[in-house]
């Protein structure tokens, strides 16, 4: 592995420390789901390892295809990776994302059944702050970074709270019909008791004077 392979094996190692994980097993697929914005570059970082990292694994060219499903179900994206890796996309309709990991293997070894624990961290914006711009020579160049990541990050909560009241608006609507079907139910079922209220009036007046009781 090259100087660029452990400077990028590192920095997800640095951007995975806090991320959740999950387990996977013999070419099993796992699904996330996240509420994405019309317009939103996604950026996801992962790493796949043992699930015990004191136990040898059998297979270590292990894996991971990953596959990027919108609100239609349709695919955006599907891609096989190593054992770690960066994928980007945008989501193009404002909705429900299927982000799915399924594992694999780079040389076709047998996984022999073993868990592993797959690490994942999904960012959204166009810009994302690099560690190494910590140690940036130029002062302006890391100033024009942070400026444009908070920059992208506003442009990304105006969209979050867009799509937030158009959820809103649906779920008022559904809310509205919902009253208004529970009306009229009600209106039908004070319709019914009334109705036969008088009909059972009318057949004891009825019998009443059939009987000559009145």
């Amino acid at each position: 592995m090259g100087f660029r392979g452990i400077g990028f094996l590192l920095h997800c190692y640095l951007v995975l420390a806090a991320a959740m994980y999950f387990d996977l097993g013999e070419q099993e697929e796992k699904c996330i789901i996240e509420e994405i914005p019309e317009d939103t570059l996604v950026t996801g970082y992962f790493l796949l390892e043992p699930w015990d990292l004191a136990v040898t694994s059998h297979s270590p060219h292990f894996g991971v295809t990953v596959t990027i499903r919108d609100p239609n179900h349709e695919v955006l994206m599907t891609k096989r990776f190593g054992k770690f890796g960066k994928f980007t996309f945008s989501g193009h309709d404002s909705g429900q994302h299927y982000l799915c990991f399924q594992t694999n293997s780079t040389r076709f070894s047998v996984f022999s059944g073993e868990r592993l624990k797959l690490h994942l961290d999904v960012q959204m914006g166009e810009h994302s702050i690099d560690p190494s711009h910590k140690i940036a020579k130029d002062d302006m160049e890391t100033l024009q970074n942070s400026l444009m990541h908070l920059i992208d990050q506003m442009m990304y909560i105006a969209r979050q709270q867009e799509y937030q009241r158009e959820k809103e608006e649906v779920f008022r609507q559904i809310g509205e019909d919902a009253n208004g079907k529970v009306l009229w139910w009600a209106v039908v079922q004070t319709s019914i008791l009334l109705f036969v209220g008088f009909w059972q009036m009318k057949r004891l007046k009825d019998f009443f004077i059939a009987k000559k009781l009145v």
